[in-house]
């Protein structure tokens, strides 16, 4: 089912420890995005974290300044982080947003540096963010950060003053729909129809960008409801039909990971891809990382 990995991946990551097969405490979770409301892309995934009680982090690599038709700089920076935060709180993460313009990030030395020190300092598990080939310059600049810094997280030299990790987490890409220079592939299919709601939640929270810009670019503005109650409604529509899309999509890696008979039954899912990069991930390693998903005997 695993993609095969290239030996020169391997020597650069020979350094790191595999995560263990059985895990003393939940994964630690770290999901990084381009913008305050890409986390939520995972929010499913990371509601069935916070269920079994794993640390979770929300990151944004901008402050999301440019998002709208009719706010920006400062006044929408601000408005975005106080919504991000509403939206974390919701199972209990911290969502730290990166002081960096929306619209103009860059995979630079500086931010790469940034990044490794994060992620070494909260020593994550599993570490979700954005393929490389999206259509935003924004998410495909997120990826390659995030890669970068990742194959550099055991790289003793490399940012030295800040603990190298000796524990090598799994990277994973949240699921888009582009072809070139090749379609995602789903490794893991997770079920998410306990935790629906809670993604409605996280997403509802940003009022700036579900209700306001994305309906005006899309050319819906005038679709959007005026109560909080009937956008909520509004909002949950596209959010199941996207995650029932998901299921239908990749029913087949369901079935593998749940068995035929719930396989066959989900609803809802959210879809993820194991990087290349991502080493020593044998069935029994990753049913320490992914309880809810690995569900058979």
């Amino acid at each position: 089912m695993f993609k095969s990995h290239s030996i020169i991946i391997a020597a650069l990551l020979s350094s790191a420890l595999p995560y263990p097969v059985v895990a003393d405490e939940p994964p630690r979770v770290l999901v990084i995005g381009a913008h305050p409301d890409d986390a939520e892309s995972a929010a499913g995934l990371a509601a069935h974290y916070a269920a079994i009680g794993s640390e979770i982090m929300l990151i944004s690599l901008t402050n999301g300044d440019a998002g709208h038709h009719e706010i920006g700089g400062r006044p929408l920076a601000l408005r975005r982080a106080e919504e991000a935060r509403r939206s974390g709180q919701i199972i209990g993460a911290p969502y730290v947003l990166l002081d960096n313009h929306d619209g103009e990030l860059s995979p630079n030395w500086e931010l790469r540096k940034r990044l490794i020190q994060m992620m070494r300092r909260f020593q994550p598990d599993v570490i979700i963010t954005h393929r490389t080939n999206d259509y935003h310059p924004d998410h495909r600049y997120a990826g390659v950060l995030v890669r970068d810094a990742y194959t550099e997280l055991s790289v003793a030299g490399n940012v030295a003053l800040t603990p190298y990790l000796k524990k090598f987490p799994v990277l994973l890409y949240m699921s888009d729909n582009f072809e070139r220079p090749y379609p995602f592939t789903p490794d893991i299919a997770v079920d998410i129809s306990g935790q629906l709601d809670t993604k409605i939640d996280m997403t509802h929270c940003h009022v700036s960008q579900m209700y306001e810009w994305l309906p005006y670019i899309r050319g819906q503005i005038d679709q959007v409801p005026e109560s909080d109650a009937d956008r909520r409604v509004w909002l949950a529509e596209s959010i199941r039909a996207e995650a029932r899309s998901t299921a239908d999509k990749y029913r087949d890696v369901l079935i593998e990971l749940y068995g035929a008979e719930r396989g066959k039954a989900i609803e809802f899912a959210e879809a993820y891809e194991i990087s290349e990069y991502t080493l020593h991930l044998s069935e029994e390693k990753l049913r320490a990382l992914f309880p809810f998903v690995y569900s058979r005997p």
